[in-house]
């Protein structure tokens, strides 16, 4: 049985949930995972900015800060439940970033049979955020996003640090956080999450 079959037979119907700053590699991450694992990779954000969502929730998430929680559990957490996803495991990204909202997550995936089995923590500093965006901003590969902008960088770092690192201490506390670091290579970065889904399949 390989790596991936091993992940994929004790993950079954589960989830896991990746997070880290901007430009740490989540969706990308994300999407490798979902590819391996033949199912979706699901973004808090990208739901939210694809949903009819109301104005004033509009004007948070494109100012680089969070939405209101209310807003977040209202519309997010019910799209976990949609049939198609029955039966099959989810790789999110980022899916509750607010203190307060990982108690909604947990319980919405639980019910929809999608329990949480891991939190991957993509680990990199601020330099390399910054860096990190500079290119982005030079192969103009991430889409029409208002949050993507130099002036809001400080704001969605802030936003990070105060909302969601008390987020993934919750989970580190729970025992579902693994620690990756994300500053090297993506290849070498995709090899440690592996490693880390992997030990846990074989506990």
């Amino acid at each position: 049985m390989s790596e991936i079959e091993k992940i994929s037979e004790w993950l079954g119907s589960g989830s896991i949930n990746i997070f880290g700053t901007p430009y740490a590699g989540k969706d990308t991450q994300g999407g490798h995972l979902a590819r391996d694992l033949n199912t979706v990779r699901l973004s808090g954000g990208e739901i939210l900015r694809n949903s009819n969502i109301p104005p004033h929730v509009k004007k948070a998430i494109d100012s680089g800060v969070l939405a209101p929680t209310k807003d977040y559990i209202d519309i997010v957490v019910p799209y976990l439940s949609q049939q198609r996803f029955t039966g099959k495991p989810l790789v999110l990204s980022s899916v509750g970033r607010w203190k307060g909202e990982e108690r909604g997550v947990i319980e919405a995936l639980k019910t929809a049979g999608h329990e949480l089995k891991a939190v991957i923590l993509l680990d990199i500093n601020e330099d390399i955020v910054r860096e990190r965006f500079h290119a982005a901003v030079e192969k103009g590969d991430r889409g029409e996003r208002a949050d993507d902008e130099e002036h809001l960088l400080d704001v969605r770092l802030r936003e990070y640090r105060e909302k969601t690192m008390p987020v993934l201490e919750f989970y580190e506390e729970m025992g579902l956080l693994d620690r990756i670091d994300g500053q090297g290579a993506i290849e070498d970065t995709y090899a440690q999450i592996i490693a880390k889904l992997l030990a846990r399949a074989n506990s």
